[in-house]
């Protein structure tokens, strides 16, 4: 890294001439350099923080402002439908790919920081991972799957949907799942045991889902990984679903949320 490089040789520099100019000993020479090196790196690494941060903060305000529009959009529908759904549909869809498109020509830039940041190329990697998969442009994703950082239950539960999408035996996933799932807090487990189980139903492996639920529920209270239990339980594979969990769940893409729009009231005057 070129700020860690730039702050040894400062400070490597600061000892050598202290100590050959007899400034000061060997002891204090040392000491001043040691000093000298922190000194530079700290003021390289607050430098290059504020730049990062901004950068990062650009993509921020480009996905923020175009999911409040697309919310918008969509509250107004809600009160007054469009004439056809699919359509409503497919425009949310361009807005969506639209604004994610921007977001992800600014993490092109923050490529300059590589040599300068550590593990800078994994940060850009990581967030263009899960902009690809905002737009489910998955081959984008799996040119990226081995530069990410997983470091969240999420990203583990979108590695894990990928691998189902194509068709990676189970044992494979098991694995992404176990390592997914270690050191999680109390309930922090929700959304890979979800998909985990649901995974493991849509390949028919009923027994082994009703295990994992098992397994999830020692670490989490969550009502829908409660009820698909229950459900497993009775042999009521059919209310099996992830339903409830809401927009992280429907944002892995194995299931296409159900679009409901409220009739519109007739006035009678």
């Amino acid at each position: 890294m070129f700020s860690l490089i730039i702050a040894i040789s400062c400070g490597f520099a600061t000892g050598l001439a202290l100590y050959f100019t007899d400034a000061l000993g060997y002891g204090w020479s040392i000491f001043f350099g040691v000093l000298g090196f922190g000194a530079v790196q700290m003021t390289i690494g607050f430098r290059l923080q504020k730049k990062v941060k901004a950068a990062m903060k650009a993509v921020e305000n480009v996905l923020l402002e175009g999911q409040k529009a697309v919310q918008a959009k969509t509250m107004r529908w809600q009160t007054r439908p469009p004439g056809s759904i699919q359509e409503a549909q497919n425009e949310i869809a361009r807005d969506q790919r639209r604004f994610v498109l921007e977001a992800l020509a600014l993490t092109e830039p923050l490529h300059k920081f590589d040599n300068w940041v550590p593990m800078m190329k994994r940060q850009i990697a990581t967030a263009q991972f899960q902009l690809y998969w905002m737009v489910k442009e998955y081959r984008k994703c799996d040119q990226l799957m081995d530069k990410v950082l997983f470091v969240d239950p999420t990203m583990y539960a979108m590695k894990m949907a990928r691998m189902y999408m194509l068709g990676k035996p189970s044992e494979d996933i098991r694995k992404v799942y176990d390592k997914g799932r270690k050191r999680l807090r109390y309930n922090q487990n929700v959304l890979i045991a979800a998909a985990w189980t649901w995974i493991l139903v849509q390949r028919g492996e009923v027994d082994e889902a009703f295990k994992a639920l098992n397994e999830a529920l020692k670490n989490s209270d969550n009502e829908t990984l409660k009820a698909n239990r229950e459900a497993l339980a009775n042999n009521r594979v059919a209310h099996f679903s992830n339903t409830n969990i809401g927009d992280t769940w429907w944002a892995l893409g194995l299931e296409e949320p159900k679009v409901k729009m409220q009739r519109q009231r007739m006035q009678w005057r």
